[in-house]
């Protein structure tokens, strides 16, 4: 009978479900995998760090709804990548990290690079296995996708012992998984209905995953039909046109005041597809805990959610693709005496986001307005942590689903790796990183990586010297006491040409456009180095204020 290797059963059974994109840091401990993938038609890109390569794969399940696949060597390379299961965990990012692990026969000795994985990231996937048996690999694989798939979509772990690989296994392949989606039943959709009918001001939040380009345009017919307010959740941007009439703003950081308020008083709020968590709920502010004084619909894909912070008046079990579809079968209702309302929530979204005080320096905020009003609509902008991304959440307006990548989780380091992944997903669109200058040293190095493979990624480093969101709350509890949180920075327009890609500094904001069509137009990686004025720390704080402040 034929046989081949655990390796090469794993890569078809990889390729069955439609994996063309691997993210990896090589390991002796995985070589046998790819080596099986040396005649195959999947892309490797290899990175210059774990987390680099973990990012790129949770970038790339974020772009296309399917498992993202890192595979990194034991021990170090793991604990390298942990960052990138995290950002998976809290973002409900299907992905699939597979882990090089030592020999079977050296278990529990202490041996090079051991590491007991399911204690490892236990906590921080849907499920964390080794397979002890290759006659088994195909079994683990199409599990692992299931899972990763499944309700909350999430990060999956197995590790494999450098020895199963090798394993002589019967040819076997299981066919590919696919996302189970939940529609709501119509006693549901009834009491929803008598809900909305009721109401006087009923406010929806959108959230979550597993949405799609049809999805969200669905949900701006219903919204339009309906008159009905809508905000996005922390990060989720691109789920609702913001030139929308009915949109009204996002729950991020440094929400609009005038937006958190409308929503504490609605009297019936609908939660799509999210969870509510810290941030959108503005530190669990909005709604009280258990027990809303508001009507509150919480429409989410895995029933484990319901409860587990806020107890629902009404939970529908339903993923947001047939949700919304259910949305069309009820009528809306006459009189509907929150329309004025959704026009002013409109009204104030569109002051707040190209409301700005002018800096001395680089303004972000006439930067970023810049950059929303002249991209292309498909252009994708990538970003991970720090205070420089409020600008980027107030100012940019994101026209199109699935335009901008950043890691809820606020992990740094995330931009420059999800830009090199969805470039090497999207070679003919316009992909932009926006990193702080702590936040791009995090995972900088893989700017080589866009280098090696010609991928003319546009990075934008925003330079004040400094760790400036722990400044900001240091500045707030400890005025003028300055520990730990000053950068020394290199020449970062250096640093691209170091790596053989393109460079420029700018240090007034009337220079940005001009440097910015310069880098584009060089067809290479480029790096746009940002001085920024280290006072200004967020649009609406300066450090001096904030010291002033804390000092009366």
């Amino acid at each position: 009978m034929k046989t081949i290797s655990a390796a090469q059963a794993l890569v078809e059974q990889l390729i069955v479900n439609g994996v063309s994109h691997i993210f990896c840091v090589p390991g002796e401990s995985y070589l046998s995998v790819l080596d099986a993938c040396y005649d195959q038609d999947i892309e490797l890109t290899v990175c210059r760090n774990e987390a680099g390569a973990a990012m790129m794969a949770d970038a790339y399940g974020k772009a296309t709804g399917r498992p993202g696949v890192c595979f990194v060597t034991r021990g170090p390379g793991a604990a390298n990548a942990f960052a990138g299961v995290h950002i998976a965990q809290h973002d409900s990012t299907p992905m699939i990290l597979f882990i090089g692990q030592i020999e079977r026969r050296h278990r529990d000795r202490a041996a090079f690079q051991e590491v007991d994985y399911r204690a490892m990231f236990g906590g921080q996937t849907k499920w964390t296995a080794e397979i002890d048996d290759g006659r088994r690999i195909v079994e683990y694989v199409n599990r692992a996708f299931h899972v990763a798939l499944a309700g909350r979509p999430g990060p999956v772990a197995l590790a494999l012992p450098k020895d199963m690989l090798e394993d002589r296994v019967a040819p076997c392949v299981c066919p590919a998984a696919a996302p189970i989606e939940t529609a709501p039943n119509d006693d549901s959709l009834d009491a929803l209905a008598s809900m909305i009918a009721a109401a006087e001001r009923p406010f929806v939040i959108l959230g979550g995953t597993r949405w799609d380009e049809a999805s969200s345009r669905r949900m701006m017919e219903w919204a339009n039909a309906f008159d009905m307010p809508v905000a996005t959740s922390y990060r989720r941007l691109t789920l609702f046109d913001p030139l929308h009439r009915c949109y009204a703003g996002d729950l991020g950081l440094a929400a609009n005041a005038k937006l958190v308020q409308r929503i504490k008083r609605s009297d019936l709020l609908i939660l799509i597809g999210g969870r509510l968590g810290e941030i959108p709920s503005q530190g669990y502010t909005l709604l009280d805990i258990p027990a809303p004084r508001s009507r509150f619909v919480h429409v989410y894909p895995q029933d484990e959610e319901f409860g587990r912070v806020y107890a629902p008046t009404l939970a529908i079990h339903a993923s947001p693709k047939p949700f919304v579809s259910a949305l069309f079968k009820l009528m809306p209702p006459e009189p509907r005496p929150w329309r004025e309302d959704t026009a002013a929530a409109h009204r104030d979204y569109l002051d707040f986001s190209r409301a700005f005080d002018p800096s001395a320096d680089v303004d972000l905020a006439q930067t970023m307005i810049w950059l929303s009003d002249t991209l292309p609509p498909d252009a994708i902008v990538c970003n991970g942590a720090g205070n420089y991304a409020s600008w980027i959440h107030r100012y940019f307006r994101f026209r199109r689903f699935g335009t901008h990548f950043a890691p809820t989780s606020a992990t740094m380091g995330y931009g420059v790796p999800a830009a090199v992944a969805l470039q090497r997903l999207h070679p003919s669109r316009l992909v932009v990183s926006i990193n702080g200058d702590g936040d791009f040293l995090m995972n900088g190095q893989e700017f080589a990586t866009a280098v090696q493979y010609g991928l003319p990624i546009v990075v934008i480093i925003c330079d004040n010297g400094s760790y400036g969101t722990i400044r900001m709350h240091q500045e707030r509890h400890y005025p003028a006491r300055v520990i730990a949180t000053d950068l020394k920075n290199p020449d970062f327009a250096a640093y691209a040409r170091a790596f053989g890609g393109f460079g420029v500094r700018v240090e007034r904001t009337q220079d940005f456009p001009e440097a910015f069509t310069t880098a584009r137009a060089s067809g290479q990686p480029s790096i746009i180095h940002l001085r920024m004025d280290r006072d200004r720390i967020s649009p609406t704080l300066t450090l001096s204020g904030l010291r002033a402040g804390a000092q009366r």
